[in-house]
């Protein structure tokens, strides 16, 4: 799996020169070099095995890896919560936001949305990707990895969460103490 990645162009990511395979080792050995424990490094190395679904998808379900320009929805890019109001000061081009079908759903344009305020992380859906992936992934197969290093799987692509500060509606007091594990993976990402 770690070969096939060399073969995926991430269209999301313009300043990423790297394969993706020496990122994910990048990331794994600058995580080992600050001395955080194993299982960190390990995520490190995991955190964008994800995108591999590029081998079985195309453009029309935003999974084609093989061209620069391709549509990767499915795969890459920033994520956000679904079901609730696309926060416009945390995402990246704003002006496409009404493209999204949700937006004209008066059940999902709204702050709360289907949400209830403060129902939590484990309580909200967030738009598809390598992200989401990974982490059902490895839940589905019983990893080690902790609650802290699969939140880091998960999230680390929750920009509008993580570091512009969205949701805080939404979130328990203890989804502030995960939002720092994820912060503290992105440091290497």
């Amino acid at each position: 799996a770690f070969v096939e990645l060399e073969n995926f162009i991430d269209a999301s990511d313009p300043d990423m020169d790297l394969p993706n395979l020496l990122h994910l080792l990048q990331t794994a050995e600058g995580i080992r070099k600050a001395n955080h424990p194993d299982w960190l490094q390990l995520v490190g190395l995991l955190h964008d095995m994800g995108k591999i679904m590029f081998l079985w998808g195309n453009g029309q379900d935003g999974q084609d890896g093989y061209s620069p320009k391709g549509k990767q929805w499915a795969l890459g890019g920033d994520t956000f919560v679904v079901g609730c109001e696309i926060p416009h000061d945390a995402v990246i081009f704003p002006e496409f936001n009404g493209l999204n079908p949700d937006m004209h759903n008066p059940q999902y344009n709204t702050k709360y949305g289907i949400y209830e305020p403060h129902c939590g992380l484990d309580n909200l859906k967030f738009a598809w990707g390598h992200d989401e992936y990974m982490y059902r992934m490895l839940v589905a197969n019983d990893c080690a990895i902790p609650r802290e290093g699969l939140d880091m799987i998960r999230y680390h692509s929750a920009y509008p969460w993580h570091d512009k500060g969205a949701y805080r509606h939404l979130m328990k007091p203890e989804d502030y103490e995960r939002e720092k594990w994820v912060q503290l993976f992105n440091k290497f990402d």
